[in-house]
């Protein structure tokens, strides 16, 4: 599997997201995005790929606002194996897959167009095997695979959410020009979407495609139910955001076990891969001492 993955460092991290505040990718064009597509799936359509992975690269840097980068190289080495090898067996494999862990106790996880991925340390150590880490990345791969953000922005509530933000921000900059418009409220409208959260049926359609990534990488295809299962029995602040975000757990597992049923065989989790995670949770741990 190794010789497939590419790893990257911290460092090439901080030099792929440029601040927010950088001068905007011209290729935007905000008004035909919202003017001429007559529907979500339009819109999504009307985005061309390098597009994408531009606003995804800008919405990123937001989100690397949010706390600073887990300071531990073969953590963020060994999610970026894991994720990139999930991803490889999408229907996207060539997007330039990206994770970043945040040195963040509470427990979520983020997925920007283009295929950028950012997980908190504090989800990280609620898993309990490398099955349900591929479960979670895969997850929020999807979101990436069917653009369910370039989808939910052209809605109006986001928008007039977006628009309004993009304003108060410009006001306060002197930021006026057309690019800066233009790219602000793109920005806002999908940072937005963290905020409200995406609608429950690209959630529960992240929840199929999730398990469908990770089994087909060939991983135990229950990972990420037992994630569910161990959000829905969890009780603590780490957890308010994510669940607030996205429907409720007991639903999302209702709509697993409607999908999957007996279609998905049980697999045994080979050991060498449990020791592997086994030895993330440590250093994560050992970081906190």
């Amino acid at each position: 599997m190794a010789k497939y993955i590419l790893t990257t460092s911290v460092l090439a991290l901080g030099l792929i997201f440029a601040p927010a505040t950088a001068t905007p990718s011209p290729q935007f064009n905000l008004t035909k995005l919202f003017k001429t597509a007559t529907d979500a799936t339009k819109a999504a359509k009307e985005f061309s790929e390098p597009d994408e992975i531009a606003l995804g690269q800008e919405v990123t840097a937001n989100l690397l606002s949010l706390g600073p980068l887990l300071d531990n190289q073969d953590v963020q080495d060994y999610v970026n194996r894991v994720g990139r090898w999930v991803t490889m067996h999408s229907e996207r494999p060539d997007l330039p897959w990206t994770f970043v862990v945040l040195d963040l106790e509470d427990a979520n996880a983020f997925a920007a167009p283009g295929g950028y991925i950012v997980i908190t340390k504090g989800l990280l150590l609620k898993l309990n095997s490398e099955a349900e880490l591929a479960g979670v990345l895969g997850h929020e791969a999807s979101h990436v695979v069917r653009k369910h953000h370039l989808s939910a922005i052209k809605k109006a509530d986001t928008i007039a959410f977006a628009k309004g933000l993009g304003d108060n921000i410009l006001e306060a900059t002197g930021k006026s020009s057309g690019k800066n418009r233009a790219m602000l409220e793109l920005v806002s409208a999908s940072m937005a979407l963290y905020g409200i959260g995406l609608d429950k049926d690209s959630e529960f359609e992240a929840d199929r495609m999730g398990v469908v990534l990770a089994t087909r990488a060939g991983y135990d295809p229950f990972g990420l139910p037992a994630v569910l299962q161990t959000i829905q029995g969890s009780k603590g602040d780490e957890l308010s955001f994510l669940l607030s975000t996205h429907p409720p757990a007991g639903d999302r597992l209702n709509s697993l076990d409607r999908a999957m049923g007996s279609s998905f065989d049980r697999y045994d989790t080979l050991p060498a891969v449990e020791k592997r995670f086994a030895k993330i949770k440590d250093l994560i741990a050992a970081k906190k001492k």
